[in-house]
């Protein structure tokens, strides 16, 4: 039987990946390879389906006018967008495939950022449970 959820590398090694791509400098001429910008920009499209899906799922528990659940819905519908972008070719300029990781590479970042903004918001409003006696 084969899994549903597609196999992406672990947190730590994707935000490790993330600091990497930011660092590059696209106007230089010292580009990285086509080959690894693209599997970068394929493992933060793999990692931020993930993530999206479970930000969609985390909002669910706030009101829709809520101005946490409206921002969560704008990170959402970025994420709607670049996560769906067709991948590019290997033939792709350097500079190109630089630029999608790098955006890829944003993106990743503000869902991190949204999905741990309704953590937070969930465990301030979670309501207090009195202990349990035994």
């Amino acid at each position: 039987m084969t899994s549903l959820t597609p196999t992406v590398s672990d947190k730590v090694e994707i935000l490790a990946l993330v600091e990497t791509a930011l660092s590059w400098d696209v106007d230089s001429p010292a580009l990285p390879a086509v080959k690894d910008a693209l599997d970068m920009a394929r493992q933060f499209t793999d990692y931020g389906l993930i993530v999206a899906d479970d930000l969609q799922t985390q909002i669910f528990s706030f009101p829709a006018d809520s101005d946490l659940c409206i921002s969560a819905q704008a990170t959402l519908g970025e994420a709607s967008r670049r996560l769906h972008l067709k991948p590019l070719a290997q033939s792709a300029a350097p500079r190109s495939a630089a630029h999608r990781a790098q955006n890829l590479a944003r993106l990743v970042q503000a869902l991190n950022r949204t999905i741990s903004e309704v953590g937070r918001e969930q465990a301030r409003t979670r309501p207090m449970q009195a202990p349990q006696r035994e």
